[in-house]
């Protein structure tokens, strides 16, 4: 395999955060020798996570092994996962806001078409259901663990609390047609035909559409993580994945 330098997208706060994390745990179980030091375990995963590097590649890049570099990936994500806030308290740290937008999206996976759970009828392809909560500017605060892409949106919602967690705050969220049956804090846009509603509800529409637009920036910046744009792992290991990246995400973005 030919080997070439690169670069990933990312500030060296990003290396120096992760960096500190294998260290802290190689401390705490009394490990004395890595076949490499934290800070290339760190920039290693971040080739995994950002660029969506294979652990094949990694290997060769990294001079190790097939399976050491997938113990490194692992160990870093299952850290990373432990550190995601809970929807209890990222709804909590962002009550001071005006108010906040819920969106969901669907993360690629390869399955055959025998995977029904998997399938999502709005987009058409197998997946898997996170929901993503953002402030008023579309800045990430919270995605959820993953959920087969045939579970609707109002139903992940639930399933997560999220409804209940917004409800106690009391802290108003934007939402599309498919949280419709919320209720609560959460608002949702009038169902129908567009030439069947009312101009007052056209003009609410307008406007609501126009709130939850912002949202898509936080969806984009899930994204940018390479890795999640298709999911080449078990479907067990998503939530892994997305709490990590959430962890990352808040930890290491301006």
């Amino acid at each position: 395999m030919l080997v070439y330098p690169s670069g990933i997208d990312l500030s060296g706060f990003a290396l120096q955060f992760l960096s500190s994390l294998p260290r802290t745990r190689c401390l705490e179980r009394g490990t004395r020798w890595r076949r490499l030091p934290a800070d290339r375990q760190a920039l290693l995963v971040l080739a995994h996570l950002r660029c969506g590097h294979t652990y094949a590649q990694l290997a060769a890049g990294f001079g190790i092994g097939i399976a050491t570099a997938y113990r490194y990936v692992t160990e870093a994500v299952e850290i990373l996962k432990a550190l995601a806030p809970d929807i209890t308290t990222a709804v909590r740290a962002a009550a001071h806001k005006a108010y906040l937008i819920l969106d969901g999206t669907l993360l690629p996976i390869d399955r055959i078409a025998a995977d029904r759970p998997y399938y999502s009828g709005m987009h058409r392809k197998h997946g898997m259901n996170v929901q993503v909560l953002t402030d008023p500017f579309g800045r990430l605060l919270w995605a959820s663990p993953a959920l087969p892409g045939a579970v609707h949106d109002i139903r992940a919602a639930r399933t997560h609390g999220m409804i209940d967690a917004l409800a106690e705050v009391g802290i108003r969220c934007w939402a599309d047609k498919g949280h419709q049956g919320a209720g609560g804090t959460v608002r949702v846009p009038y169902r129908g035909r567009w030439n069947k509603l009312s101009a007052g509800q056209q003009a609410v529409n307008v406007s609501h559409a126009k709130i939850r637009a912002l949202v898509e920036r936080a969806v984009a910046a899930l994204k940018t993580w390479r890795l999640l744009r298709k999911l080449r792992c078990s479907t067990t290991r998503a939530t892994s994945l997305v709490q990590a990246v959430l962890t990352l995400h808040l930890n290491t973005s301006s």
